[in-house]
């Protein structure tokens, strides 16, 4: 009689009844729906449900289904996506921004599958459908940013140390500081090294004037945290927008790869996220006049030319009072009647702010708004790649009393408003981020591509399934048995771990079928291996098993290793093949080793003597 452990028996009924359950939400498949919660993080009751219900159905909206989460989030589901984005649409113009919307997609599993928290494995962008996005980071600029910013502290620490300049100016990655008096020297590289002891120092070229430099690792630290600044911010960006499930991630040196599933709309998306709009507060000048500097085309020593809005000049200082970088929150709230962005600084630019007020009541105070952008444009017949900085005055008010890190800004329309506060809010991008490839992805090239590859995984195990009954007969219907559950057990774990199954992780799952069906063939041909040497049919079954062990476990240990490694160096859909890989190895190694030796002490076990083996 064939023996085989009753708690190994136990162990795999048990593994494949769970492995069922979980792999069970995909049966029913998913629909478009809009998850909604409160902005003013209020739960949601049942009684909405029946509003938006009346809504939509007033516009003509089919709603399929509505529920309330245990987080008091609302799901609206709908059976077309075309429906879905005009409900969405339709919400955020009668609620004016009350709720966070995020186009995403609802399973149709039955509540009581949805209440054990199971849900369907995620779909990545080929197969859902939305946008994905490629942005290059002008790292050269985020150095340059820097230095600015370091130009602005320099002149600071030098009033604070009482030394006076003629001017600061930064040159690249350069600050040029030169001093009214030469006697002041030492005292000056004092104040320098005080500020930054990293700063490389040396004389100029004119009579008392310093240059600092940054050092490399100064400059290759900027141009990392440019990079991780932007991830994050296109994160809160995307967050705002009301994506679900988006992935943000860094691609090469100087890239950043966006894929935002199930959206559809490109034109606002990249219109937002790799919008680069900060502000700067800066004192006007009192004295000159900007209408001479404008005819003259040169600005007074210490000042800028700006334009208006209007269209009229206005001089401002150098110094920087406070930028968008120091901005801690940014909400749009109408004051009086007009659009106006209330903010807050954190406690550097409060500070600043602070003791600029205090200094200088009476005096009017401008607000920059700086907005960068890169164009293709045509010259002498080749297309090239223009930088264009756009920077006007949004607004010039009188400082009329003292304050810090709270007050507000006027002078824009309500969507600029809206917008400007989003962005300001999500956080300023350290460098300037530009679009090197852009896709979009309909839904129905999604479902496209899901067909096509069940149909390939549907053609490639039948094919298994007859090579293998003619070939091995009732071992052969043994091995079509466990390939079949290592489907399972594959779809429950991406379910369980909530990995995206992307086209290339849909080809690693018809991959994995053809190489789990070899540590069948492996143990089945030991098997008959030990029969043409004289074995009775239990030893050989025993026998086959043993032997065959270690080569199947080398080989797809091998093969492990390589997925690993595919794992931890791979981007986007070679990430998403290494994981279907990775668990299809493991998942086939206990369906060929233990699963199919349980189905065999099933049908030979049960027998006092076993005369001859159907392989």
């Amino acid at each position: 009689m064939h023996q085989f452990p009753v708690w190994k028996s136990v162990t795999v009924i048990a593994v494949m009844l769970i492995g069922i359950v979980l792999a069970l939400p995909n049966v029913f498949g998913e629909s478009p729906a809009l998850q909604m919660s409160r902005k003013d993080r209020a739960p949601f009751v049942e009684a909405s449900i029946s509003e938006f219900s009346a809504l939509l159905g007033t516009a003509g909206i089919a709603l399929e289904t509505a529920h309330v989460d245990d987080g008091g989030r609302l799901w609206l589901r709908f059976a077309e996506v075309p429906a879905q984005l005009a409900a969405r649409d339709l919400i955020q113009r009668q609620y004016e921004g009350q709720f966070a919307i995020a186009t995403t997609f609802a399973s149709r599993a039955p509540r009581w599958l949805t209440a054990l928290g199971l849900e369907p494995m995620s779909l990545g962008l080929d197969l859902r459908g939305g946008i994905y996005l490629v942005y290059e980071v002008d790292v050269d600029g985020a150095v340059s940013q820097l230095v600015q910013v370091m130009e602005r502290d320099l002149r600071k620490a030098l009033r604070d140390a009482r030394i006076q300049y003629e001017d600061v100016e930064a040159r690249g990655t350069r600050i040029s500081i030169r001093l009214r008096d030469t006697a002041r020297r030492e005292d000056a590289i004092a104040a320098v090294r005080r500020f930054d002891p990293a700063l490389v120092l040396r004389d100029g070229t004119l009579p008392g004037e310093l240059l600092t430099e940054l050092t490399e690792d100064q400059v290759r630290q900027r141009q990392d945290f440019a990079i991780q600044q932007n991830i994050t911010a296109l994160n809160n960006r995307v967050n705002a927008l009301g994506v679900a499930e988006p992935v943000v991630q860094r691609q090469g040196l100087n890239r950043i790869a966006v894929q935002l599933p199930g959206i559809q709309d490109a034109s606002e998306v990249v219109r937002v996220l790799g919008k680069v709009a900060t502000l700067e507060f800066r004192l006007v000048d009192p004295v000159n006049s900007p209408l001479e500097a404008e005819r003259s085309g040169r600005a007074p020593l210490g000042m800028r030319l700006y334009k208006q809005r209007d269209g009229s000049p206005v001089l401002l200082r150098r110094d920087i009072i406070a930028t968008g970088d120091q901005l801690v929150d940014a909400s749009f709230a109408p004051a009086e009647g007009e659009p106006a962005v209330s903010v807050v600084l954190d406690s550097r630019g409060g500070e600043e702010m602070l003791r600029t007020t205090r200094e200088n009541i009476g005096r009017p105070m401008a607000v920059v708004f700086i907005e960068k952008e890169r164009e293709l444009v045509e010259r002498d017949g080749a297309k090239v790649v223009v930088d264009r900085s756009k920077e006007e005055v949004i607004s010039v008010a009188t400082i009329r009393g003292v304050f810090s890190s709270r007050f507000q800004i006027t002078g824009l329309s309500a969507a600029e408003g809206q917008e400007l506060a989003k962005l300001l809010r999500a956080g300023a991008l350290a460098a300037p981020l530009y679009i090197v490839e852009q896709r979009l992805i309909g839904p129905s090239l999604g479902r496209d591509n899901i067909q096509r590859g069940y149909q390939a995984l549907l053609i490639g195990m039948a094919s298994l399934f007859v090579f293998m009954l003619v070939y091995y007969r009732v071992f052969g219907a043994v091995a079509c048995v466990v390939l079949a559950a290592n489907v399972i057990l594959i779809t429950a774990l991406l379910s369980l771990f909530n990995a995206a199954l992307t086209l290339p992780g849909i080809a690693g799952i018809v991959l994995t079928v053809g190489m789990a069906v070899d540590a069948n063939i492996l143990i089945f041909e030991r098997i008959r291996e030990e029969l043409r040497n004289g074995s009775s049919p239990v030893a050989s079954i025993n026998a086959g098993f043993e032997r065959a062990f270690s080569s199947i476990v080398d080989s797809n240990l091998t093969t492990l290793i390589a997925g690993i490694m595919l794992f931890a160096f791979g981007t986007g859909p070679i990430k998403g093949f290494a994981v279907v890989l990775n668990l299809g190895i493991l998942t086939s190694m206990f369906t060929a080793l233990v699963g199919s030796r349980a189905l065999l002490h099933l049908i030979y076990g049960r027998r006092r003597r076993v005369e001859r083996l159907a392989i």
